[in-house]
């Protein structure tokens, strides 16, 4: 089974507009990001999927292997197009601006396919329990609640699920954007159109729940930095 990462990069983030060339001590966040990705040693192949010359001359001038794509809405999409041609059977997509990610989550989405025997899983992704309620009301955080065999019900950036009951004690994940496909299924997902609640929400991986399909979703201890605004980049750099 061939695993390969693909890292998609867009240079015009909306939250935090290049955000990836920031440096994290002398080196930009993106070839941090893959720089880490490479050194886990999980993978046949590492790429930068991106439409930005500046984001693909950065990764190239640093020995990395980058694809040049067209402008897409979502990361999956554009990591689907950059794929088309690359012989492989897992895809796994890492967010540019998660320059910490550790060996071990990535090791658990690897394991959810070798254990797959019949595959009936085509997709899997992270999550991580939530403690705090200031970052439980954050929008910015994803959060996600699943079923009882940890198949993915709902994403969404409102507080999921809704606390009622004030004496219930109930668990809340945030979704940690790092997805696992077989190829096959990337790019059925590419091909599908957007639908409202993947559009209102702005989270991809609702596209995939909104056509009937199924995400495991896995719970790990990791505990990384992503880098959505400004105030997140210091405290990456604290990090350094």
């Amino acid at each position: 089974m061939k695993i390969i990462a693909v890292i998609p990069a867009r240079y015009e983030a909306s939250r935090f507009p290049a955000k990836l060339m920031q440096l994290l001590g002398d080196k930009t966040v993106i070839t941090t990001t893959y720089q880490n990705v490479v050194e886990t040693g999980l993978f046949d192949e590492v790429f930068v999927a991106t439409d930005s010359e500046i984001i693909f001359d950065e990764i190239i001038q640093n020995g990395g292997k980058a694809v040049m794509t067209g402008q897409h809405e979502t990361g999956s999409d554009r990591i689907a197009e950059a794929v088309q041609n690359i012989d492989c059977d897992i895809v796994i997509n890492v967010q540019g601006d998660e320059p910490f990610l550790k060996l071990e989550p990535l090791q658990q989405l690897i394991e959810v396919f070798h254990q797959d025997d019949n595959q009936e899983i085509s997709l899997a992704s992270l999550k991580i329990k939530l403690t705090e309620k200031e970052e439980i009301e954050n929008p910015n955080n994803v959060k996600v609640i699943t079923d009882n065999n940890g198949f993915a019900l709902y994403f969404s950036r409102s507080v999921i699920p809704f606390h009622r009951e004030i004496s219930y004690n109930v668990d809340y994940f945030k979704h940690i954007g790092v997805y696992a496909f077989r190829k096959h299924a990337l790019i059925q997902f590419s091909k599908l159109e957007m639908k409202p609640l993947e559009i209102s929400e702005k989270i991809e991986c609702i596209r995939y729940l909104e056509y009937g399909m199924k995400i495991r979703m896995i719970e790990t201890n990791f505990v990384g930095v992503g880098i959505d605004t400004p105030e997140d980049l210091e405290k990456a750099r604290k990090l350094i």
